[in-house]
Protein backbone atom coordinates (compact mmCIF):
# COMPACT_ATOMS: atom_id res chain seq x y z
CA UNK A 1 0.00 0.00 0.00
CA UNK A 2 1.44 3.38 -1.06
CA UNK A 3 3.01 5.33 1.83
CA UNK A 4 1.17 8.49 2.87
CA UNK A 5 -1.91 6.90 1.62
CA UNK A 6 -5.05 6.28 4.33
CA UNK A 7 -7.23 3.55 3.15
CA UNK A 8 -10.87 3.25 4.44
CA UNK A 9 -11.24 0.58 7.01
CA UNK A 10 -11.68 -2.75 6.09
CA UNK A 11 -15.15 -3.04 7.57
CA UNK A 12 -15.92 0.28 5.44
CA UNK A 13 -14.30 -1.46 2.10
CA UNK A 14 -15.98 -4.90 2.78
CA UNK A 15 -19.56 -3.20 3.21
CA UNK A 16 -18.98 -1.38 -0.36
CA UNK A 17 -17.72 -4.23 -1.93
CA UNK A 18 -20.92 -6.02 -0.52
CA UNK A 19 -23.24 -2.90 -1.47
CA UNK A 20 -22.22 -3.42 -4.87
CA UNK A 21 -20.23 -0.15 -5.11
CA UNK A 22 -16.88 -1.23 -5.47
CA UNK A 23 -16.58 -3.60 -8.71
CA UNK A 24 -13.41 -4.88 -8.73
CA UNK A 25 -12.53 -2.57 -11.51
CA UNK A 26 -9.31 -1.17 -12.71
CA UNK A 27 -8.58 1.70 -14.95
CA UNK A 28 -6.08 0.16 -17.23
CA UNK A 29 -9.11 -2.66 -17.00
CA UNK A 30 -11.82 -0.16 -18.07
CA UNK A 31 -10.26 0.58 -21.47
CA UNK A 32 -9.38 -2.68 -22.27
CA UNK A 33 -13.06 -3.47 -22.03
CA UNK A 34 -14.18 -0.75 -23.89
CA UNK A 35 -12.24 -1.51 -26.90
CA UNK A 36 -13.69 -4.73 -26.66
CA UNK A 37 -17.29 -3.58 -26.77
CA UNK A 38 -16.57 -0.39 -28.84
CA UNK A 39 -13.30 -0.86 -30.31
CA UNK A 40 -14.14 1.27 -33.56
CA UNK A 41 -15.84 3.96 -32.32
CA UNK A 42 -14.21 6.99 -32.07
CA UNK A 43 -13.08 7.86 -28.19
CA UNK A 44 -11.21 10.40 -28.50
CA UNK A 45 -11.63 13.83 -31.18
CA UNK A 46 -8.84 16.56 -30.94
CA UNK A 47 -8.51 19.10 -34.17
CA UNK A 48 -7.42 15.99 -36.62
CA UNK A 49 -7.06 13.03 -34.15
CA UNK A 50 -9.99 10.99 -34.05
CA UNK A 51 -8.91 7.67 -32.03
CA UNK A 52 -10.77 4.71 -31.73
CA UNK A 53 -11.22 2.78 -28.66
CA UNK A 54 -9.07 0.25 -29.69
CA UNK A 55 -6.48 2.86 -31.12
CA UNK A 56 -6.53 3.93 -27.76
CA UNK A 57 -6.22 0.91 -26.14
CA UNK A 58 -3.54 -0.07 -28.15
CA UNK A 59 -1.44 3.27 -27.51
CA UNK A 60 -1.81 3.18 -24.27
CA UNK A 61 -0.10 -0.38 -24.08
CA UNK A 62 2.60 0.59 -26.61
CA UNK A 63 3.40 4.05 -24.02
CA UNK A 64 3.14 1.68 -21.11
CA UNK A 65 5.66 -0.34 -22.42
CA UNK A 66 8.08 2.43 -23.15
CA UNK A 67 7.74 3.82 -19.46
CA UNK A 68 8.58 0.84 -18.42
CA UNK A 69 11.55 0.43 -20.36
CA UNK A 70 12.62 4.07 -18.99
CA UNK A 71 12.48 2.46 -15.48
CA UNK A 72 9.04 3.99 -14.72
CA UNK A 73 7.62 1.71 -12.11
CA UNK A 74 4.37 0.79 -10.22
CA UNK A 75 3.62 3.16 -7.29
CA UNK A 76 6.43 5.72 -8.86
CA UNK A 77 4.93 9.40 -9.51
CA UNK A 78 4.75 11.22 -12.28
CA UNK A 79 3.31 14.83 -12.25
CA UNK A 80 1.53 15.33 -15.67
CA UNK A 81 0.77 18.63 -17.16
CA UNK A 82 -0.80 18.44 -20.13
CA UNK A 83 -3.73 20.81 -21.97
CA UNK A 84 -6.54 19.43 -23.93
CA UNK A 85 -4.82 17.18 -26.32
CA UNK A 86 -5.13 13.35 -26.99
CA UNK A 87 -2.25 12.74 -25.45
CA UNK A 88 -3.05 13.28 -22.26
CA UNK A 89 -5.61 10.04 -22.85
CA UNK A 90 -2.85 7.69 -23.76
CA UNK A 91 -0.46 8.96 -21.01
CA UNK A 92 -2.69 8.35 -17.87
CA UNK A 93 -3.77 5.10 -19.35
CA UNK A 94 -0.24 3.94 -19.44
CA UNK A 95 0.59 4.74 -16.07
CA UNK A 96 -2.59 3.61 -14.88
CA UNK A 97 -1.67 0.27 -16.43
CA UNK A 98 2.04 0.25 -14.87
CA UNK A 99 0.26 1.24 -11.57
CA UNK A 100 2.21 4.53 -11.63
CA UNK A 101 0.53 7.28 -10.18
CA UNK A 102 0.20 10.39 -12.50
CA UNK A 103 -0.42 13.57 -10.30
CA UNK A 104 -2.90 16.11 -12.32
CA UNK A 105 -1.57 19.27 -12.50
CA UNK A 106 -3.13 22.32 -14.45
CA UNK A 107 -2.06 24.15 -17.54
CA UNK A 108 -1.82 27.09 -15.56
CA UNK A 109 1.04 25.97 -12.79
CA UNK A 110 4.18 27.44 -13.06
CA UNK A 111 7.40 26.91 -11.15
CA UNK A 112 6.62 27.33 -7.51
CA UNK A 113 3.73 24.87 -8.13
CA UNK A 114 5.70 22.30 -10.10
CA UNK A 115 8.48 22.76 -7.89
CA UNK A 116 6.42 21.52 -5.01
CA UNK A 117 4.56 18.58 -6.90
CA UNK A 118 7.55 17.54 -8.47
CA UNK A 119 9.44 18.03 -4.77
CA UNK A 120 6.97 16.47 -2.14
CA UNK A 121 5.66 13.94 -4.39
CA UNK A 122 9.19 12.64 -5.09
CA UNK A 123 8.26 12.44 -9.09
CA UNK A 124 10.19 10.21 -11.36
CA UNK A 125 8.61 12.47 -14.39
CA UNK A 126 7.31 15.36 -15.38
CA UNK A 127 5.51 15.21 -18.59
CA UNK A 128 4.28 18.85 -20.53
CA UNK A 129 3.54 19.75 -23.87
CA UNK A 130 5.91 21.53 -26.14
CA UNK A 131 3.65 24.82 -26.28
CA UNK A 132 0.45 25.66 -25.46
CA UNK A 133 -1.57 29.04 -25.40
CA UNK A 134 1.91 30.90 -26.21
CA UNK A 135 3.69 29.55 -23.35
CA UNK A 136 6.98 26.92 -23.37
CA UNK A 137 6.48 24.50 -20.98
CA UNK A 138 10.33 23.07 -21.88
CA UNK A 139 10.87 26.86 -20.51
CA UNK A 140 9.57 25.99 -17.30
CA UNK A 141 10.71 22.35 -17.15
CA UNK A 142 14.18 23.81 -16.76
CA UNK A 143 13.38 25.48 -14.20
CA UNK A 144 11.98 22.95 -12.40
CA UNK A 145 15.17 20.48 -13.48
CA UNK A 146 17.14 23.84 -11.96
CA UNK A 147 15.83 23.29 -8.67
CA UNK A 148 15.02 19.26 -8.56
CA UNK A 149 18.34 17.82 -10.49
CA UNK A 150 17.24 14.42 -9.17
CA UNK A 151 13.89 14.74 -11.35
CA UNK A 152 14.67 11.25 -13.88
CA UNK A 153 12.87 12.70 -17.05
CA UNK A 154 11.09 14.79 -18.48
CA UNK A 155 8.78 14.04 -21.73
CA UNK A 156 7.39 16.12 -23.95
CA UNK A 157 4.46 15.96 -26.57
CA UNK A 158 5.96 17.56 -29.39
CA UNK A 159 9.12 18.82 -30.06
CA UNK A 160 11.14 17.88 -27.28
CA UNK A 161 14.30 19.84 -27.82
CA UNK A 162 17.23 18.19 -25.19
CA UNK A 163 13.89 16.50 -22.93
CA UNK A 164 12.46 13.00 -24.23
CA UNK A 165 9.51 12.70 -26.68
CA UNK A 166 6.45 11.32 -25.69
CA UNK A 167 6.31 9.69 -29.48
CA UNK A 168 9.40 7.85 -29.43
CA UNK A 169 8.33 6.07 -26.19
CA UNK A 170 5.82 3.26 -28.17
CA UNK A 171 7.28 0.16 -28.24
CA UNK A 172 5.74 -3.69 -28.67
CA UNK A 173 3.34 -4.52 -25.39
CA UNK A 174 5.24 -6.03 -22.31
CA UNK A 175 3.37 -8.11 -19.09
CA UNK A 176 3.35 -5.58 -16.45
CA UNK A 177 2.39 -6.52 -12.84
CA UNK A 178 -1.19 -6.68 -12.17
CA UNK A 179 -2.87 -3.89 -10.20
CA UNK A 180 -5.37 -4.36 -7.61
CA UNK A 181 -8.36 -1.96 -7.40
CA UNK A 182 -8.23 -1.20 -4.06
CA UNK A 183 -5.01 0.97 -4.69
CA UNK A 184 -4.25 4.18 -5.38
CA UNK A 185 -4.51 5.11 -9.54
CA UNK A 186 -3.26 9.41 -9.28
CA UNK A 187 -2.92 11.78 -7.03
CA UNK A 188 -5.26 14.77 -7.10
CA UNK A 189 -5.09 18.55 -6.49
CA UNK A 190 -7.16 20.23 -3.71
CA UNK A 191 -9.07 22.93 -4.47
CA UNK A 192 -8.05 25.04 -1.39
CA UNK A 193 -8.02 28.68 -1.44
CA UNK A 194 -4.91 29.61 0.70
CA UNK A 195 -1.19 28.31 0.67
CA UNK A 196 -0.13 25.05 -1.89
CA UNK A 197 -2.28 22.41 -2.85
CA UNK A 198 -2.16 19.35 -0.89
CA UNK A 199 -2.61 15.92 -2.99
CA UNK A 200 -5.36 13.68 -3.03
CA UNK A 201 -4.60 10.09 -3.57
CA UNK A 202 -7.74 8.21 -5.28
CA UNK A 203 -8.00 4.39 -5.82
CA UNK A 204 -9.44 2.23 -8.83
CA UNK A 205 -12.47 1.44 -6.67
CA UNK A 206 -13.57 4.39 -5.43
CA UNK A 207 -12.75 6.91 -8.21
CA UNK A 208 -14.92 4.18 -11.14
CA UNK A 209 -17.54 3.95 -8.71
CA UNK A 210 -18.24 8.13 -8.54
CA UNK A 211 -17.58 7.31 -12.44
CA UNK A 212 -20.62 4.96 -13.10
CA UNK A 213 -23.16 6.57 -11.15
CA UNK A 214 -22.03 10.18 -12.66
CA UNK A 215 -22.61 8.79 -16.25
CA UNK A 216 -26.09 7.20 -15.20
CA UNK A 217 -27.82 10.17 -13.30
CA UNK A 218 -26.50 12.08 -16.36
CA UNK A 219 -27.88 9.77 -19.10
CA UNK A 220 -24.74 8.76 -20.88
CA UNK A 221 -24.32 6.32 -23.35
CA UNK A 222 -22.23 5.29 -26.65
CA UNK A 223 -24.12 8.14 -28.27
CA UNK A 224 -23.09 10.57 -26.09
CA UNK A 225 -20.67 12.81 -26.84
CA UNK A 226 -18.92 15.11 -23.99
CA UNK A 227 -17.05 18.39 -24.81
CA UNK A 228 -14.35 19.38 -22.97
CA UNK A 229 -14.29 22.85 -22.61
CA UNK A 230 -12.57 23.12 -19.29
CA UNK A 231 -8.90 21.40 -18.39
CA UNK A 232 -9.40 17.51 -18.31
CA UNK A 233 -6.99 17.08 -15.57
CA UNK A 234 -9.27 18.84 -12.97
CA UNK A 235 -12.04 16.70 -11.21
CA UNK A 236 -15.25 18.53 -12.73
CA UNK A 237 -14.15 18.26 -16.05
CA UNK A 238 -12.45 14.45 -15.78
CA UNK A 239 -15.46 12.42 -13.59
CA UNK A 240 -18.64 14.36 -13.13
CA UNK A 241 -19.14 12.86 -15.35
CA UNK A 242 -16.34 14.11 -17.62
CA UNK A 243 -13.79 12.51 -20.14
CA UNK A 244 -13.32 9.25 -18.09
CA UNK A 245 -17.52 9.09 -17.36
CA UNK A 246 -17.64 9.23 -20.98
CA UNK A 247 -15.04 6.75 -21.83
CA UNK A 248 -16.92 4.46 -19.32
CA UNK A 249 -20.31 4.54 -20.85
CA UNK A 250 -18.64 4.23 -24.38
CA UNK A 251 -19.53 7.67 -25.77
CA UNK A 252 -17.22 9.93 -27.32
CA UNK A 253 -14.82 13.09 -25.99
CA UNK A 254 -14.33 15.83 -28.27
CA UNK A 255 -11.60 18.51 -26.66
CA UNK A 256 -11.70 21.98 -26.77
CA UNK A 257 -8.58 24.07 -26.62
CA UNK A 258 -9.61 26.90 -24.29
CA UNK A 259 -13.48 27.30 -22.91
CA UNK A 260 -14.07 30.07 -25.42
CA UNK A 261 -17.33 30.65 -27.15
CA UNK A 262 -14.84 30.75 -30.52
CA UNK A 263 -13.58 27.80 -29.95
CA UNK A 264 -16.32 25.79 -28.23
CA UNK A 265 -19.19 26.88 -30.00
CA UNK A 266 -17.87 25.79 -33.98
CA UNK A 267 -17.01 22.35 -32.32
CA UNK A 268 -20.18 22.23 -30.60
CA UNK A 269 -22.13 22.35 -34.15
CA UNK A 270 -19.64 20.57 -35.36
CA UNK A 271 -19.33 17.55 -33.62
CA UNK A 272 -22.32 17.18 -32.56
CA UNK A 273 -22.16 17.24 -28.50
CA UNK A 274 -24.81 16.84 -26.44
CA UNK A 275 -23.12 17.72 -22.99
CA UNK A 276 -20.38 19.66 -21.84
CA UNK A 277 -19.23 21.49 -18.55
CA UNK A 278 -18.54 25.04 -17.27
CA UNK A 279 -17.40 27.41 -14.38
CA UNK A 280 -20.44 30.06 -13.29
CA UNK A 281 -18.25 32.76 -14.71
CA UNK A 282 -18.13 30.74 -17.90
CA UNK A 283 -21.52 30.23 -18.43
CA UNK A 284 -22.31 33.95 -18.12
CA UNK A 285 -19.74 34.75 -21.24
CA UNK A 286 -21.30 31.51 -22.69
CA UNK A 287 -25.20 33.21 -22.74
CA UNK A 288 -24.22 36.69 -23.51
CA UNK A 289 -22.10 35.43 -26.30
CA UNK A 290 -25.08 33.04 -27.61
CA UNK A 291 -27.26 36.08 -28.34
CA UNK A 292 -24.69 37.82 -31.29
CA UNK A 293 -23.71 34.02 -32.42
CA UNK A 294 -25.09 32.17 -35.42
CA UNK A 295 -23.81 29.12 -34.55
CA UNK A 296 -25.97 25.68 -34.43
CA UNK A 297 -26.01 24.47 -31.22
CA UNK A 298 -29.32 22.37 -31.19
CA UNK A 299 -27.46 19.20 -30.73
CA UNK A 300 -26.61 20.21 -26.50
CA UNK A 301 -29.01 18.45 -24.47
CA UNK A 302 -26.92 19.23 -21.36
CA UNK A 303 -25.01 22.22 -19.91
CA UNK A 304 -23.45 21.38 -16.31
CA UNK A 305 -22.40 24.43 -14.18
CA UNK A 306 -20.65 23.80 -10.91
CA UNK A 307 -17.00 24.52 -9.38
CA UNK A 308 -18.57 27.38 -7.62
CA UNK A 309 -22.47 28.19 -7.11
CA UNK A 310 -24.25 28.88 -9.76
CA UNK A 311 -26.68 32.19 -8.64
CA UNK A 312 -30.11 31.59 -9.53
CA UNK A 313 -30.87 34.67 -11.45
CA UNK A 314 -28.36 33.50 -13.99
CA UNK A 315 -29.71 30.06 -13.48
CA UNK A 316 -32.80 30.85 -14.94
CA UNK A 317 -31.22 32.30 -18.30
CA UNK A 318 -29.79 29.05 -19.75
CA UNK A 319 -32.72 27.57 -21.48
CA UNK A 320 -33.93 30.41 -23.23
CA UNK A 321 -29.68 30.82 -24.32
CA UNK A 322 -29.30 27.67 -25.51
CA UNK A 323 -32.55 25.43 -25.61
CA UNK A 324 -31.46 22.61 -22.91
CA UNK A 325 -31.17 21.83 -19.54
CA UNK A 326 -29.25 22.92 -17.07
CA UNK A 327 -27.58 20.62 -14.63
CA UNK A 328 -26.40 21.77 -11.27
CA UNK A 329 -22.69 20.23 -9.96
CA UNK A 330 -21.44 20.67 -6.49
CA UNK A 331 -19.11 18.89 -5.53
CA UNK A 332 -15.27 18.12 -4.54
CA UNK A 333 -11.69 16.53 -5.62
CA UNK A 334 -12.15 15.10 -2.50
CA UNK A 335 -15.09 13.06 -2.94
CA UNK A 336 -18.55 13.69 -2.62
CA UNK A 337 -20.71 14.83 -5.97
CA UNK A 338 -24.32 16.55 -5.93
CA UNK A 339 -26.46 16.72 -9.01
CA UNK A 340 -29.57 18.17 -9.76
CA UNK A 341 -31.22 15.58 -11.85
CA UNK A 342 -32.58 16.09 -15.75
CA UNK A 343 -36.18 15.64 -14.78
CA UNK A 344 -35.91 17.85 -11.39
CA UNK A 345 -38.72 20.63 -11.33
CA UNK A 346 -37.16 24.07 -12.65
CA UNK A 347 -37.10 25.19 -9.14
CA UNK A 348 -35.22 22.81 -7.72
CA UNK A 349 -32.58 23.01 -10.81
CA UNK A 350 -32.13 26.90 -10.38
CA UNK A 351 -32.36 26.91 -6.44
CA UNK A 352 -30.50 24.24 -5.51
CA UNK A 353 -26.79 22.48 -6.26
CA UNK A 354 -28.31 19.28 -6.20
CA UNK A 355 -28.20 16.23 -4.46
CA UNK A 356 -25.59 13.27 -3.50
CA UNK A 357 -25.21 11.19 -6.57
CA UNK A 358 -25.21 7.97 -4.11
CA UNK A 359 -27.55 6.61 -1.88
CA UNK A 360 -24.46 5.78 0.14
CA UNK A 361 -22.95 9.17 0.51
CA UNK A 362 -23.73 10.12 4.39
CA UNK A 363 -24.10 14.04 4.80
CA UNK A 364 -24.09 16.08 7.92
CA UNK A 365 -24.80 19.56 8.52
CA UNK A 366 -23.47 20.96 11.71
CA UNK A 367 -23.18 24.24 13.55
CA UNK A 368 -20.09 26.05 15.17
CA UNK A 369 -20.43 23.74 18.25
CA UNK A 370 -20.92 20.30 15.88
CA UNK A 371 -24.74 20.15 16.63
CA UNK A 372 -26.69 18.78 13.54
CA UNK A 373 -28.69 22.35 11.97
CA UNK A 374 -32.15 21.75 11.46
CA UNK A 375 -33.33 21.34 7.14
CA UNK A 376 -33.23 25.21 5.83
CA UNK A 377 -30.29 26.27 8.58
CA UNK A 378 -27.31 27.05 7.37
CA UNK A 379 -23.83 25.06 8.36
CA UNK A 380 -20.83 23.44 7.86
CA UNK A 381 -21.04 20.39 5.26
CA UNK A 382 -19.32 17.22 6.57
CA UNK A 383 -19.31 14.11 4.58
CA UNK A 384 -18.24 10.45 3.96
CA UNK A 385 -19.18 7.33 1.54
CA UNK A 386 -17.24 5.09 -0.73
CA UNK A 387 -15.76 7.79 -2.93
CA UNK A 388 -14.65 10.09 -0.21
CA UNK A 389 -11.26 10.01 0.56
CA UNK A 390 -9.96 9.14 4.31
CA UNK A 391 -6.90 11.83 4.46
CA UNK A 392 -5.08 13.84 2.42
CA UNK A 393 -1.62 12.27 1.16
CA UNK A 394 1.57 12.84 3.63
CA UNK A 395 -0.15 15.13 5.55
CA UNK A 396 -1.45 13.68 9.08
CA UNK A 397 -1.57 17.01 10.50
CA UNK A 398 -4.12 18.61 8.13
CA UNK A 399 -6.08 14.88 8.22
CA UNK A 400 -6.67 15.75 11.54
CA UNK A 401 -8.10 18.67 11.32
CA UNK A 402 -10.31 17.83 7.96
CA UNK A 403 -11.39 14.46 8.84
CA UNK A 404 -12.96 13.46 11.99
CA UNK A 405 -12.26 10.34 14.24
CA UNK A 406 -15.48 8.69 12.61
CA UNK A 407 -14.12 8.93 8.83
CA UNK A 408 -16.40 12.59 7.97
CA UNK A 409 -14.39 14.72 5.90
CA UNK A 410 -14.91 18.50 6.73
CA UNK A 411 -15.61 19.99 3.67
CA UNK A 412 -14.95 23.71 3.99
CA UNK A 413 -18.64 24.99 2.51
CA UNK A 414 -21.65 26.34 3.93
CA UNK A 415 -24.66 24.87 2.84
CA UNK A 416 -27.76 24.31 3.73
CA UNK A 417 -29.95 20.95 3.22
CA UNK A 418 -33.56 21.28 2.14
CA UNK A 419 -36.49 18.77 3.64
CA UNK A 420 -35.56 16.57 0.60
CA UNK A 421 -31.92 16.03 0.86
CA UNK A 422 -31.03 19.06 -1.69
CA UNK A 423 -27.97 20.94 -0.83
CA UNK A 424 -27.89 24.98 -0.95
CA UNK A 425 -24.68 26.18 -0.65
CA UNK A 426 -24.04 29.50 0.66
CA UNK A 427 -20.54 30.18 0.45
CA UNK A 428 -16.86 28.82 1.65
CA UNK A 429 -16.39 28.78 6.19
CA UNK A 430 -13.60 31.30 4.73
CA UNK A 431 -15.41 33.35 2.22
CA UNK A 432 -18.62 34.17 4.78
CA UNK A 433 -17.55 37.52 6.07
CA UNK A 434 -18.33 38.25 10.16
CA UNK A 435 -18.72 42.00 10.01
CA UNK A 436 -18.64 42.73 13.77
CA UNK A 437 -21.09 39.57 14.53
CA UNK A 438 -23.11 40.02 11.77
CA UNK A 439 -22.36 36.72 9.51
CA UNK A 440 -22.92 37.63 5.47
CA UNK A 441 -22.85 35.24 2.57
CA UNK A 442 -21.10 36.57 -0.47
CA UNK A 443 -22.95 34.38 -2.47
CA UNK A 444 -26.73 35.63 -1.36
CA UNK A 445 -25.38 39.62 -2.52
CA UNK A 446 -23.75 38.74 -5.45
CA UNK A 447 -27.35 37.07 -6.39
CA UNK A 448 -29.21 39.92 -5.58
CA UNK A 449 -26.47 41.93 -8.14
CA UNK A 450 -26.82 39.79 -10.69
CA UNK A 451 -30.29 40.75 -11.15
CA UNK A 452 -29.50 44.46 -11.86
CA UNK A 453 -29.48 45.27 -15.81
CA UNK A 454 -26.13 46.95 -15.62
CA UNK A 455 -24.73 44.06 -13.51
CA UNK A 456 -22.55 41.43 -15.65
CA UNK A 457 -20.55 39.60 -12.74
CA UNK A 458 -20.24 39.91 -9.36
CA UNK A 459 -18.08 38.57 -6.62
CA UNK A 460 -18.05 39.69 -2.91
CA UNK A 461 -15.14 39.64 -0.07
CA UNK A 462 -13.96 40.53 3.00
CA UNK A 463 -11.67 43.36 3.81
CA UNK A 464 -10.12 44.33 7.12
CA UNK A 465 -11.10 46.88 9.53
CA UNK A 466 -9.71 48.19 12.61
CA UNK A 467 -13.28 48.14 14.19
CA UNK A 468 -15.36 45.61 12.89
CA UNK A 469 -12.68 43.18 12.09
CA UNK A 470 -14.34 42.56 8.58
CA UNK A 471 -16.35 45.12 5.97
CA UNK A 472 -17.31 43.52 2.84
CA UNK A 473 -16.76 44.88 -0.68
CA UNK A 474 -18.03 43.45 -3.94
CA UNK A 475 -15.96 43.66 -7.25
CA UNK A 476 -18.33 44.16 -10.30
CA UNK A 477 -18.50 43.65 -13.91
CA UNK A 478 -19.99 46.35 -15.75
CA UNK A 479 -22.33 45.53 -18.57
CA UNK A 480 -21.26 48.42 -20.67
CA UNK A 481 -20.99 51.89 -18.25
CA UNK A 482 -20.71 51.09 -14.75
CA UNK A 483 -23.26 52.32 -12.50
CA UNK A 484 -22.79 54.50 -9.79
CA UNK A 485 -21.76 52.89 -6.52
CA UNK A 486 -25.00 54.75 -5.09
CA UNK A 487 -27.44 53.00 -7.61
CA UNK A 488 -26.31 49.47 -6.70
CA UNK A 489 -26.36 50.17 -3.23
CA UNK A 490 -29.89 51.62 -3.28
CA UNK A 491 -31.27 48.76 -5.68
CA UNK A 492 -30.32 46.49 -2.98
CA UNK A 493 -32.14 48.19 -0.43
CA UNK A 494 -35.08 47.72 -2.51
CA UNK A 495 -34.77 44.12 -3.01
CA UNK A 496 -35.25 43.93 0.80
CA UNK A 497 -31.30 43.13 1.78
CA UNK A 498 -30.66 43.79 5.62
CA UNK A 499 -28.54 46.56 5.87
CA UNK A 500 -25.66 45.05 6.95
CA UNK A 501 -25.01 42.68 4.14
CA UNK A 502 -25.20 46.22 2.14
CA UNK A 503 -21.57 46.38 0.31
CA UNK A 504 -19.47 48.64 2.20
CA UNK A 505 -17.44 48.96 -0.92
CA UNK A 506 -18.01 48.73 -4.61
CA UNK A 507 -15.29 48.03 -7.12
CA UNK A 508 -15.78 48.07 -10.47
CA UNK A 509 -13.60 45.56 -12.42
CA UNK A 510 -12.79 44.87 -16.25
CA UNK A 511 -12.50 41.12 -15.49
CA UNK A 512 -11.71 38.16 -12.46
CA UNK A 513 -8.82 36.91 -11.45
CA UNK A 514 -9.06 32.87 -12.00
CA UNK A 515 -7.57 30.10 -10.51
CA UNK A 516 -6.00 27.51 -12.82
CA UNK A 517 -9.34 25.86 -13.63
CA UNK A 518 -11.54 29.48 -13.69
CA UNK A 519 -13.37 29.71 -10.85
CA UNK A 520 -13.28 33.47 -9.43
CA UNK A 521 -10.14 33.87 -7.07
CA UNK A 522 -11.88 35.48 -4.19
CA UNK A 523 -8.29 35.13 -2.20
CA UNK A 524 -6.49 36.89 -5.02
CA UNK A 525 -9.31 39.72 -5.14
CA UNK A 526 -9.25 40.26 -1.19
CA UNK A 527 -5.53 40.19 -1.19
CA UNK A 528 -6.20 43.17 -3.53
CA UNK A 529 -9.18 45.30 -1.85
CA UNK A 530 -6.34 44.94 1.23
CA UNK A 531 -3.53 46.20 -0.61
CA UNK A 532 -5.69 49.06 -2.39
CA UNK A 533 -7.36 50.40 1.52
CA UNK A 534 -6.03 50.80 4.46
CA UNK A 535 -7.72 49.21 7.47
CA UNK A 536 -7.84 53.09 9.11
CA UNK A 537 -9.57 54.00 5.50
CA UNK A 538 -11.72 51.19 5.35
CA UNK A 539 -14.20 52.69 7.93
CA UNK A 540 -14.67 56.06 6.16
CA UNK A 541 -15.61 53.85 2.11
Amino acid sequence: MLTGFTPWPEEWADKYRKDGCWKGETFGGMLKERAALYGNQTAVTCKDVHWTYKELDERADRLAAGLHKLGIQKEDRVVVQLPNIAEFFEVIFALFRLGALPVFALPSHRSSEITYFCEFAEAKAYIIPDMHSGFDYRALARQVKDKLPDLAHVIVAGEAEEFQELSSLHREPVQLEDISPAEVAFLQLSGGSTGLSKLIPRTHDDYIYSLRISAEICGLDQHSVYLAALPTAHNYPLSSPGVLGTLYAGGRVVLSPTPSPDDCFPLIEKERVTITALVPPLAMVWMDASGSRSDDLSSLQVLQVGGAKFSAEAARRVKSAFGCTLQQVFGMAEGLVNYTRLDDPEEIIVNTQGRPMSPFDEVRVLDDDGRDVAPGEAGHLFTRGPYTIRGYYKAPEHNERSFTADGFYQTGDIVKLTADGYIIVEGRAKDQINRGGEKIAAEEVENHLLAHPAVHDAAMVSMPDDFLGERSCVFVIPKGEAPKPGELKAFLRERGLAAYKIPDRIEFIASFPKTGVGKVSKKDLRETIAQKVKPAEIKQS
